[in-house]
């Protein structure tokens, strides 16, 4: 009786867990992300999607699969053995594992190369280029100025109130960068092409509505590229815990007319020559 009892709270157990996971699937599978508000959002989406479509059902068998082993085989009732194919067993063993390969390499490198192509090709020659600096616990965002070049920076040179940049003065092009903090502005429709700093411990920019998140690691100089395609206000995240203040290391995202966006910039003055 004991061991028909624990077979049914498992079964009851994978019951309820499979009932759970059909809520969820049925409740919040349409809008559960956020607004795509980038060019490559969507690609983003259709790989999430893939793999949840794909999964899932693997996930639901298995489990029906443990549930009905256990009643039948885990009731302590007397029931004979059953019978044993070696090379049955072979298959059963590959079969899944290659399944479980095909989905989640090949499948998502079809699904998802094109859209690595998007965020870590080239930058086109349009591209507006921005440095963004993570720190604890702000963002440092950095614009080339007229010049259209962005300048040399030092760590040495970098103080959190007279120059949290580090420009290094003795380099032209450096003397019209212009820098902001935690506000990152960008015109719509345009190719961006972000540099990205770290200057601490490890952070990781996120704009959940961008469809990017790139892990921003000291001495390495990462990137990202994306085309903002809908004007708004998002958020910016870092969403690896760096720190006791984690929790209020956010930036704004501003994405306005290419008119507007340039209007901003023009009213901008470079560090240096505040």
């Amino acid at each position: 009786m004991t061991d028909r009892r624990q077979a049914a709270e498992v079964v009851a157990l994978i019951t309820l867990f499979l009932g759970i996971t059909a809520f969820t699937v049925v409740g919040f599978a349409v809008e559960w992300l956020p607004p795509v508000a980038s060019q490559h959002g969507a690609g983003v989406d259709g790989v999430i999607r893939y793999l949840f479509n794909a999964t899932g059902p693997v996930l639901v068998v298995g489990a029906l699969a443990m549930a009905w082993f256990l009643w039948r085989y885990g009731r302590g009732l007397p029931t004979a053995s059953p019978a044993t194919n070696a090379r049955a067993e072979v298959w059963w063993t590959v079969a899944p594992v290659i399944g479980m390969m095909a989905i989640t390499e090949v499948g998502v490198v079809v699904k998802g190369f094109p859209v690595w192509e998007e965020m870590y090709a080239q930058a086109p020659a349009n591209a507006v280029v921005i440095e963004v600096t993570g720190q604890q616990f702000e963002w440092i965002v950095r614009y080339p100025g007229p010049d259209g070049k962005l300048g040399r920076v030092t760590p040495e040179l970098v103080d959190n109130t007279t120059n949290p940049a580090g420009l290094d003065r003795e380099d032209p092009p450096a003397l019209d960068d212009i820098v902001v903090r935690n506000q990152l502005h960008v015109p719509l429709g345009a190719p961006v092409s972000l540099r990205l700093r770290g200057r601490d411990v490890l952070h990781s920019f996120s704009v959940a509505s961008f469809r990017v998140k790139q892990d921003v690691v000291p001495g390495i100089m990462g990137r990202t590229l994306f085309v903002p395609t809908t004007a708004g206000r998002y958020e910016i995240a870092c969403t690896q815990v760096c720190g006791m203040g984690h929790y209020r290391m956010r930036g704004a995202v501003y994405v306005d007319p290419p008119d507007e966006y340039r209007a901003w910039l023009a009213q901008k003055t470079g560090w240096l020559q505040q």
